[in-house]
């Protein structure tokens, strides 16, 4: 938890009020956003973010597995996320592990769906193989290494990152003797497939302060919130999910305001990342 006296506390809400945040930024402002993808040899993507002093890893790692019967036509995908002790004095010991269940959560919501897969982020049908017999499972691991505000968010970037460095094994499928059976298959060491990220949102939190909500709130920040509302939007502006966290409630038209604020908000940050991994990825051919 953060400590704050009475004075930084109304000093912090007072800024807010009057859109200038004590590290200078607007409300609708991030931090310096920072891209490094490649970070973990054995993983078939990842990336790391730093978003200010947020600092969060993410790696994807696909195996080969069976369509659940509910969906034969499309592959699977677990998300989990780690906060590491070091991250934030409260994670010593088991401290982190009630985050780590929600951020695990809240991105899956955000990024899937949540358990329907509606309106999901990630396109599942891409990792199918033989329907019904043979697609992809994709294992999305996040880990938080350092946290001051906005991890949902940070994460979100990450995996998004992770995946556009993602290769998919080239497969080739022999025929199986009959439709019972399964099909041989052939995954190749040499040729991947770059997965398709143009589906894939980012994750926008607006933190409510006062009668004020900002973006990219830092823990001194958050720590005066009354509620956040967490919003995945893809590149053409559609809502892939929706979440919120703290304990005050939200009249309706605050929350479709919020809404039109995160998607509006999406652009700039959609815009920034893809030029941040562009040039994680040249940097990651050149060296």
């Amino acid at each position: 938890m953060v400590g704050l006296s009475v004075g930084e506390k109304h000093f912090i809400q007072g800024g807010i009020a009057q859109d200038l945040r004590t590290d200078g930024r607007k409300r609708l402002t991030y931090r310096p956003i920072f891209v490094e993808t490649g970070v973990i040899a054995q993983a078939n993507g990842s990336a790391r973010v730093k978003m200010g002093k947020t600092e969060v890893i993410a790696s994807v790692k696909a195996e080969l597995g069976r369509p659940s019967s509910s969906a034969p036509d499309k592959g699977k995908v677990s998300i989990f996320v780690d906060c590491s002790p070091t991250a934030a004095p409260q994670f010593e010991g088991r401290g982190g592990e009630e985050l780590s269940k929600e951020l695990s959560a809240a991105l899956r919501q955000c990024l899937l769906g949540g358990k329907s897969g509606a309106g999901a982020g990630i396109n599942l049908s891409s990792l199918s193989i033989v329907d019904g017999k043979v697609c992809w499972d994709l294992y999305i691991d996040g880990l938080v290494v350092s946290m001051d505000g906005n991890v949902l968010d940070a994460l979100g970037a990450a995996i998004k990152a992770a995946l556009s460095d993602t290769g998919i094994p080239k497969v080739n499928i022999a025929s199986a003797a009959t439709p019972d059976e399964q099909p041989e298959v052939d995954v190749s060491d040499e040729e991947f497939l770059q997965f398709d990220t143009t589906a894939v949102p980012v994750i926008v939190t607006l933190t409510k302060v006062g009668r004020h909500y900002i973006v990219d709130a830092t823990s001194e920040e958050e720590s005066q919130m009354s509620s956040a509302v967490s919003v995945s939007v893809n590149r053409q502006g559609l809502i892939c999910g929706l979440t919120k966290r703290g304990g005050a409630g939200l009249d309706s038209s605050v929350i479709l305001d919020m809404i039109s604020v995160a998607k509006h908000v999406s652009e700039q940050l959609m815009n920034k990342l893809d030029s941040e991994i562009a040039a994680a990825e040249a940097m990651e051919e050149d060296s």
